[in-house]
């Protein structure tokens, strides 16, 4: 009778112990599998823009860092394909891609791209060398410089407009590297570009000491938003651009968003 109970009760015990295991084991599976179930994933075409995207960067640049990050708030796992602008927006308008960034606002991208709330705001102004003092306010200023310019390169329409009908004169350069040569060496006496792209094309390609002789000018030629956009060739752009808009104003409101650009101006002043 003894061996017997015994022997029950050594059921019992391994009963309760499948028991648990079993319960465990449902358990695991049902909080995993909302896990995998919201485990998505985008690919994201940006091209080459230092500081705010590049392949040479710790984290691909700023943008690219809060892209990734934005998408990841809300569930949603970024791959960044860097390609040339011009074949990026044409893969991407083809649904090749289910995000694209970072582009101005143009109309007639709407028609194959909706827009995300702006992600970055670009800032144009004029750099000059430090020892010779440049101040304006108008177009009709600009007349006594020489200005420097990228190739087939927009400053906004205001100033476009001035260098089409001869207002203002531009020596148009292959790069920042060349027009700051040029300013160095008054060969041109002011340079408009943005400002953070300027400063970063400073500190790549000029000494401390070359560095210390440029400044610009605190006025904007050009306060300019870019946005990141989603094809309307794929069915669930629309979905998309909400959620990243929702992970993008969550982004501002924690703050992240500042302490981000504030790793930029830390890197003009530096």
């Amino acid at each position: 009778m003894e061996s017997t109970l015994k022997k029950l009760r050594k059921g019992v015990g391994l009963l309760s112990t499948l028991l648990v295991m079993t319960v465990a084991t449902v358990s695991s599976l049902s909080f995993s599998a909302p896990a995998q179930a919201s485990d998505e994933k985008v690919t994201v075409t940006v091209g080459e823009w230092p500081p705010f995207l590049s392949q040479e960067l710790k984290g691909n640049g700023v943008v690219a860092e809060m892209i990734v990050e934005i998408f990841a708030s809300q569930g949603i796992t970024a791959e960044l394909s860097f390609l040339p602008w011009g074949r990026g927006y044409h893969e991407a308008a083809l649904g090749q891609f289910q995000a694209m960034g970072v582009w101005m606002h143009k109309s007639e991208r709407e028609k194959q791209f909706l827009y995300s709330d702006p992600i970055l705001k670009e800032q144009f102004v004029f750099f000059h060398r430090k020892d010779k003092p440049f101040d304006w306010e108008n177009m009709a200023d600009l007349k006594p410089y020489r200005l420097g310019g990228g190739i087939k390169y927009s400053y906004g329409p205001e100033l476009d407009a001035a260098l089409a009908d001869g207002r203002v004169i531009m020596d148009r350069g292959a790069n920042d590297k060349v027009n700051f040569q040029k300013l160095l060496t008054d060969r041109v006496q002011i340079y408009p570009q943005e400002k953070s792209v300027g400063y970063y094309a400073l500190s790549q390609d000029f000494s401390p000491e070359e560095r210390s002789l440029i400044t610009h000018h605190p006025k904007a030629i050009l306060n300019n938003l870019s946005y990141v956009l989603f094809p309307k060739a794929l069915e669930g752009s629309a979905e998309l651009v909400a959620r990243f808009n929702k992970g993008l104003k969550e982004f501002r409101e924690s703050g992240k968003y500042d302490r981000y650009m504030k790793r930029l101006t830390d890197d003009e002043t530096s």
